[in-house]
């Protein structure tokens, strides 16, 4: 932990100074022309990898990338989707998959969830992707866990098309989605 304090003192005493100009803007509002969806996988840093300012993404970041599709209690991935649509205008949204991702692993290869009763549940959402998953022949694990991943984006693509999470700005056509796959190996 000390290395995180340090980092962060670093931060105010270093790096603050020099891009205080864009932090004082930042300090009223915020006007990001994306909304990032990624998993919450240590490996991957939305504003890293897409190389992208304070300010310039809103970011989800939850293990698998997951966005479940509307039910009767709206949760925190949908009232933050519809808060990036409606309240701050976003233009586009990626969800952003990775390889090797643990989420889809567990999924893909079936592994036992039962010490992690939440995270069972949540990877629920990935039932849509793990059935398309299933009917394939994979040369491998890591193929199959890759393909896991890719049909995930591709589930939760539909998921974000569902109302009312993004209804608003589909209809109007004003709103783009995307699908990314990151190999974290690979450039």
């Amino acid at each position: 932990m000390q290395h995180i304090i340090e980092g962060f003192l670093n931060f105010q005493k270093e790096i603050f100074p020099q891009r205080k100009e864009l932090f004082r803007s930042l300090a009223s509002s915020q006007n990001p022309k994306a909304l990032f969806i990624s998993c919450s996988d240590s490996r991957l840093v939305p504003e890293l990898v897409t190389q992208q300012e304070p300010g310039q993404l809103f970011v989800i970041r939850n293990a698998g990338n997951i966005v479940p599709s509307f039910g009767p209690e709206p949760g925190g991935v949908s009232a933050t989707i519809e808060y990036a649509v409606v309240a701050l205008g976003v233009t586009d949204i990626v969800i952003c998959g990775h390889s090797n991702c643990g989420a889809m692993k567990a999924i893909a290869t079936c592994q036992c969830l039962d010490p992690m009763p939440a995270v069972s549940h949540w990877l629920r959402y990935s039932d849509a992707a793990k059935a398309v998953v299933e009917k394939k022949t994979w040369a491998n694990e890591t193929d199959k866990v890759n393909g896991m991943v890719q049909e995930n984006v591709i589930a939760q693509l539909n998921n974000i098309k569902n109302p009312p999470v993004g209804c608003r700005g589909l209809r109007d056509s004003t709103l783009r989605l995307h699908g990314w796959f990151y190999d974290i190996e690979k450039r």
